[in-house]
């Protein structure tokens, strides 16, 4: 993948990041909806409220408590921003949950430890539907935030549009987590359920879901940009911290690609290499008769060639280090830098099927 390619490409994710990131202030009226119907709908904040309130009541909540949640729902418009209903609804189980109230607090900040504390009371089974959905999103929202794709996906898989009161915020985090992580059919899915409700969605959602969406369409496997942005996701998860199973799998997978791709343009050279012997072993023109003497030979030589020793395939990653050297410094000329170290390991490997 050229320079350029790849410049566009991390743009698109630093802006699906960043431009996702809550600007209004708080509790702030959305703008008026347009008039086309989305696909799904967004449910209005006056049903929400009456769902937490017969919570409420059927827990039996404390009046103190009550009275401070009623605060939170005091004087709401007939439409509220996705982001900002699920923003009331989390501060108000933050009220009378103390899981809730700590996930609230991880995710008012940024992150501050490698290993995350564990939320499994969010996929406990006898949990409410209403609290665990939408704080699993709120969860997943701040995790892509910090580029933990992987832990995002484990959120908010399983969850559709009518399982929360944000969508358009649900649709738009899967599209971003799937982007990162490559996953081209489910990426296109979200983000297409995403624009089959553009008219509702916030105006950044849009405009990054359709660069995501071409961006992904023009995804092909077994490229060398694909390889590429693989690497990209290897050093990403290293940065981490993360050296596990998952990375060692992607790095495996890297060399694999590049044992593929290798081979493939090895079999290209050969091909334009008999062509350019004109399907004659080498021979070129010569022909297996004399010409006459009152014609005029064909061709600008005799056709030999002095042949040198290339090695076999087996031993390609045996190269002597000075060559191997040489081979390396022109990959760094020619290639960005992360090239050099995928190539580096497939050396390393083929060395190492040589010797057993």
């Amino acid at each position: 993948m050229n320079s350029e390619a790849r410049i566009q490409r991390t743009w698109i994710l630093c802006l699906a990041v960043a431009l996702s990131v809550v600007v209004a202030p708080a509790y702030a009226q959305s703008p008026a909806p347009l008039t086309k119907t989305a696909a799904w709908q967004s449910p209005k904040p006056a049903e929400v409220k009456a769902q937490v309130f017969a919570w409420f009541d059927a827990k039996k909540i404390e009046p103190a408590v009550r009275a401070k949640a009623e605060s939170i729902w005091a004087e709401i418009p007939d439409r509220l921003s996705d982001d900002e209903l699920l923003a009331r609804l989390a501060a108000t189980y933050a009220l009378i949950d103390p899981n809730a109230t700590k996930l609230v607090a991880l995710c008012s900040q940024p992150r501050s430890q490698l290993v995350l504390p564990s939320q499994p009371w969010l996929h406990e089974p006898g949990a409410s539907a209403l609290l665990s959905n939408n704080l699993r999103l709120l969860y997943a929202r701040w995790l892509v935030h910090e580029s933990l794709f992987d832990e995002a996906m484990e959120q908010l898989s399983g969850l559709g549009p009518g399982d929360v009161v944000a969508p358009a915020s649900l649709l738009f985090y899967q599209g971003v987590a799937y982007h990162a992580l490559l996953n081209k059919e489910s990426g296109l899915k979200s983000i297409d359920e995403l624009l089959q409700g553009a008219d509702a969605s916030p105006r950044r959602y849009v405009a990054l879901a359709r660069l995501m969406q071409d961006d992904l369409k023009n995804l092909q496997e077994e490229t060398l940009d694909h390889i590429a942005r693989r690497m990209d996701d290897i050093r990403r998860r290293l940065d981490l911290g993360r050296a596990g199973p998952k990375v060692r799998k992607v790095e495996d997978g890297v060399i694999d690609s590049l044992d593929k791709l290798i081979k493939k343009l090895e079999d290209q050279q050969q091909q334009q290499q008999q062509s350019a012997d004109g399907g004659n072993g080498g021979k070129g023109s010569q022909s297996s008769s004399p010409a006459k003497d009152s014609r005029i030979k064909g061709g600008k030589g005799p056709g030999d060639v002095a042949k040198k020793n290339i090695g076999s395939g087996s031993g390609w990653g045996d190269l002597p280090p000075k060559e191997r050297e040489e081979a390396l410094q022109q990959i760094g000329r020619d290639f960005p830098s992360h090239y050099r170290e995928a190539i580096e390991q497939y050396f390393r490997r083929l060395a190492a099927e040589g010797s057993e």
